[in-house]
């Protein structure tokens, strides 16, 4: 898609990241990506920006070491933090995302990880992933990176997930 630009993340980019997520009334503040701007420098995080027509479109981010502990000791980086702005949704943004972060990936890894939230904003990302070749890595769902023990009570937000692996090459 010749309208569709991937790119790493810079310095000029948190503020108006921020900006575009508030407009649509999410909360992701400037220090998240400015931490992300480190964490790229240092080697710990590949952050990868979308551009449509020129205009900020979304985000995925690699942890190379993930906190997940199942990925941690298998080596495996995870794809972390993904987002595409609603208003760029059904375009192909997130599939051009996900394709040029399992490419990095696969520069390292023969396996790519996330995790996925299991409520119904995220059902988009499961079938994007299901679609894409993820399967649950056979852990169960996670809450705060540790296995939910069966008859546990966990709240149903951004802490549960279900952690996907994908073989590459």
């Amino acid at each position: 898609m010749d309208s569709v630009a991937i790119r790493r993340l810079e310095a000029a980019d948190p503020e108006m990241i921020e900006e575009a997520f508030r407009k649509q009334g999410w909360s992701k503040p400037a220090s998240q990506y400015l931490r992300y701007l480190a964490e790229q420098e240092e080697g710990a995080r590949a952050v990868l920006v979308a551009e449509y027509e020129g205009a900020f479109a979304g985000y995925a981010t690699i942890k190379w070491a993930s906190a997940y502990e199942a990925f941690r000791e298998r080596e495996i980086p995870e794809v972390n933090d993904f987002n595409v702005l609603l208003r760029y949704r059904r375009l192909g943004i997130g599939t051009m995302l996900m394709e040029e972060a399992e490419r990095l990936i696969a520069e390292r890894s023969s396996l790519a990880g996330l995790g996925v939230g299991l409520y119904a904003d995220y059902g988009a990302a499961q079938v994007l992933y299901a679609r894409r070749g993820y399967v649950p890595d056979g852990r169960g769902i996670q809450w705060q990176n540790r296995s939910v023990e069966p008859g546990a009570s966990i709240p149903i937000d951004d802490d549960a997930v279900l952690y996907l692996i994908k073989q590459l090459n």
